[in-house]
């Protein structure tokens, strides 16, 4: 058995070639949900500074990066985006907040920001430029944290503008969305549709809300409460994707048996009875 990690294409490759005999943690468009229940200002700050770290943290470039937020609409009158937006212009290529994108070139990511934007009712949030004064060579990418809203009725409208919005970047880059208590079924959908299931982050405290989307969704590591994250799983913490029969995670000792090892029967049965007879055909 094989033990991979890394793109979901190069596991797919993988799969044909070990014929099957492999596990895997893949890529992942890892989603957060923000819930109704807003908390204190002071929660608020840490949760645009998660935000901030899931999103951009390594320069988006993890499989645990927060590539979609999906926003209450009771958070908008909090200033979240302005907060996110301010953290994510602090990073910088002095400081090694942000750097290099290893398999995106800065065409290829404003080129993905440019589709996007041609979606009814999307906009640049913030970021969406090239890096200023740098010496990143071009087979490279050098963006500025990027965030772009698309409006979730439009984002469902059709299959390949699903599939624009969840194209995994892995990069300085995420999209953001607004729902309400009348859409969240829209959100669920979304969800659902995406095609790796790996991380997620449910940052709420009602309990009955909690329930709701985690009974309605399947990522292989799910944080729920108000501090939830995509990214930063303890090493003890299963980590790996779900609804994939290839799914494995890394270092936990369930994820080594299910890699290293496999279930093995091994049934005794010695003793033929003195007083056999032979009994009837079957």
């Amino acid at each position: 058995m094989t033990q991979f990690t890394g793109s979901s294409h190069v596991a797919d490759l993988l799969s044909v070639k070990t014929k099957g005999k492999v596990k895997i943690e893949d890529a992942g468009f890892d989603w957060k949900i923000l819930g109704p229940d807003v908390p204190s200002p002071s929660e608020v700050d840490y949760v645009a500074w998660q935000c901030d770290q899931d999103a951009y943290a390594a320069s988006g470039q993890k499989c645990s990066a927060q590539s979609i937020l999906f926003m209450h609409s009771n958070w908008v009158k909090t200033g979240l985006l302005d907060k996110i937006s301010a953290l994510a212009a602090e990073r910088n290529l002095k400081k090694l907040t942000v750097g290099p994108v290893l398999t995106q070139t800065t065409d290829s990511i404003l080129g993905h920001v440019e589709r996007l934007l041609k979606i009814p009712g999307s906009y640049t949030l913030f970021g969406g430029k090239e890096l200023p004064n740098h010496s990143i060579p071009t087979i490279y990418g050098a963006v500025e944290p990027t965030a772009v809203f698309v409006p979730i009725e439009a984002m469902l409208s059709d299959d390949k503008i699903f599939q624009t919005c969840t194209s995994e970047i892995f990069g300085p880059f995420q999209i953001v969305t607004e729902y309400d208590d009348k859409s969240i079924d829209l959100v669920l959908n979304a969800c659902e549709r995406m095609d790796n299931h790996l991380t997620a982050a449910l940052v709420s405290n009602d309990v009955a809300f909690q329930h709701k989307v985690l009974a309605n969704t399947v990522n292989g590591t799910t944080y729920s409460g108000m501090r939830a994250r995509t990214t930063g799983a303890p090493q003890n913490h299963w980590f790996g994707p779900s609804g994939d029969p290839r799914g494995a995670g890394i270092g936990t000792p369930e994820a080594i048996r299910q890699v290293w090892s496999s279930h093995r029967e091994i049934i005794e049965d010695y003793l033929v009875p003195k007083m056999w007879t032979k009994p009837k055909q079957t």
